[in-house]
């Protein structure tokens, strides 16, 4: 995703792939413009809370008209870097790991996994769901060879932090974290963490009380 800019909320900025990947759906069906309301039907997100987020961003759309589908998807496009293509290495190819070689983000086409990392591995590669996996020890000459930015964790625990050093060390940006370890990392590099069980105790505690998701 490009900079956003910072007076932009950091729950706004996590909804913007889920507007583009929505009106996508409407701009399939032939929808040429869409209202706060349909969206929020869509996506069950409230509609106050879209047109909140739209706000950020200026004037996206018109009173009593609604929506242009069309510019709405040029814009979050041009907002979220879709017409660039970004290259995507994984590190740990246990049962996590293989599902998302096999997934390879199969609806976004300029996202994509081109290289994995395990410990099983060979220097010399071996390919899986047809995509070339290297021992670690590859790790700081192939990411630098691919120019990779962003890269996957979905290695044990215990080796999260070590791994994140060395990506630190050899200047990728962007760790989407699936391990629960919070990653000590300067400033300048982003992580997304995504503990499973976190977030299906945090479901079960929903469905236990009643409380509604924002669905951020």
């Amino acid at each position: 995703m490009s900079e956003v800019t910072p007076k932009i909320p950091q729950a706004t900025s996590k909804r913007l792939p889920l507007y583009y990947r929505f009106l996508q759906n409407f701009a399939n069906a032939g929808k040429k413009r869409v209202s706060s309301s349909e969206l929020s039907e869509a996506m069950k997100i409230d509609a106050a809370t879209i047109r909140r987020d739209f706000s950020h961003f200026g004037a996206l759309g018109r009173k009593g008209y609604g929506y242009d589908v069309h510019h709405l998807l040029t814009f979050f496009r041009q907002t979220l870097d879709q017409d660039e293509e970004t290259d995507v290495a994984l590190i740990g190819v246990g049962s996590l790991g293989n599902a998302l070689l096999k997934y390879n983000f199969q609806k976004n086409h300029n996202t994509r996994i081109v290289i994995a990392f395990d410990s099983k591995a060979p220097n010399d590669g071996k390919l899986i769901s047809d995509i070339p996996v290297f021992h670690p020890d590859m790790i700081e000459e192939k990411i630098k060879e691919l120019g990779i930015n962003l890269v996957i964790l979905t290695l044990p625990s215990r080796a999260a932090q070590e791994m994140a050093d060395r990506l630190v060390k050899i200047g990728v940006k962007g760790i989407l974290n699936f391990t629960p370890v919070r990653l000590d990392v300067p400033r300048w590099m982003h992580v997304h963490t995504i503990d499973l069980s976190v977030e299906l105790q945090s479901l079960i505690y929903f469905i236990k009380n009643d409380v509604k998701d924002s669905q951020l």
